[in-house]
């Protein structure tokens, strides 16, 4: 077993060209970059959320809008967008559980700042709605880069997710709720159609479009359970407290784990979601004829020979 092992690790580990070698400078010679807020393990803070690290390399962002009940402002969406950027370049971060603080996830935009979506905007038609287009477009990155992000994204949803809420959670890898969630497409009611996710990822996770045209078309509120049956989340947990638990532990779970297999494996769902099964089986090829040359794969496995878990494994960071 051991021989076969060593096998695996010569057959994974090729030996760099010396030419390669002598190309890149050594680490000693390397210029140190400076140190940010995520590198030296302290969270970025912000106006409108609440970053902190729980457990090693879970992350717990929180909407903090309590008394406007994480109502999204403008300084929010910004926040949003920029917190994954970073978040998604961090290696120190293996995955991130987003909750809201508060008795509410989210009542969604906060309407006070819908008028200055089309303030100070062109007066000619078209460049006003280029400009407006161009407003919509920067809220749906806030959303799509969450999505993006390599990093599995748990949202931990109590009480009320209304509006951009749904949008939010939908750009989600895995989604748990409390029993008393409520959710709702609320945006027919404000008299538009849900333009930054819902409508183009919500009939993916829940695999029925009659159950989305009609939420969609007639606002009305989904409860936990029916949101449990229908797959939008995978757990209804009888509390906040133990849904913020629950989703911790989950995360911890996944972090444990290889971030090259982890991560890799994010990219690859979401790339083969949209995409003919032949496509993304080549996708993954290719990806896999780089990644199955990482070092995780010898650790994992003498540590499976040895009885142990992958929280025994002190993989490198990515």
């Amino acid at each position: 077993m051991a021989a076969g092992l060593a096998r695996l690790r010569r057959a994974l580990h090729p030996r760099l060209v010396p030419v390669l070698l002598r190309a890149q400078p050594m680490a000693s010679e390397a210029v140190k970059a400076p140190e940010t807020p995520q590198d030296s393990g302290t969270p970025r803070e912000f106006g409108t959320l609440r970053l902190q690290r729980e457990r090693g390399h879970v992350l717990h962002l929180e909407l903090n809008r309590p008394q406007k009940r994480n109502a999204m402002n403008l300084q929010c969406w910004r926040e949003l967008r920029e917190c994954f950027q970073e978040l998604s370049q961090d290696p120190s971060c293996r995955v991130i559980v987003v909750s809201g603080a508060g008795s509410a996830f989210t009542a969604g935009i906060d309407l006070s700042d819908l008028a200055s979506l089309v303030a100070d905007l062109p007066e000619d038609v078209a460049r006003r709605a280029w400009g407006l287009r161009q407003r919509v477009l920067e809220l749906q990155e806030s959303f799509s880069a969450m999505e993006r992000c390599p990093k599995p994204v748990i949202a931990a949803v109590h009480g009320p997710c209304i509006g951009a809420g749904v949008d939010l959670i939908s750009a989600c890898d895995i989604r748990f709720c409390s029993q008393e969630a409520a959710f709702q497409v609320k945006e027919v009611d404000m008299g538009l159609a849900a333009d930054v996710g819902t409508l183009q990822r919500l009939p993916k996770i829940v695999g029925s479009q009659s159950l989305v045209n009609e939420l969609a078309f007639t606002a009305r509120i989904m409860r936990a359970p029916e949101a449990l049956s229908c797959g939008l989340v995978s757990r209804v947990l009888p509390d906040k407290e133990t849904l913020l638990e629950v989703a911790l532990e989950v995360a911890s779970a996944i972090a444990a784990r290889s971030p090259v297999a982890v991560q890799g494996t994010k990219v690859n769902l979401l790339y083969s979601r949209d995409r003919p099964v032949t496509e993304g089986l080549q996708h993954m090829a290719t990806w896999n004829m780089a990644m199955l040359q990482t070092e995780d794969i010898p650790k994992s496995v003498q540590a499976a020979l040895d009885k142990k878990g992958p929280e025994d494994i002190p993989f490198a960071k990515l």
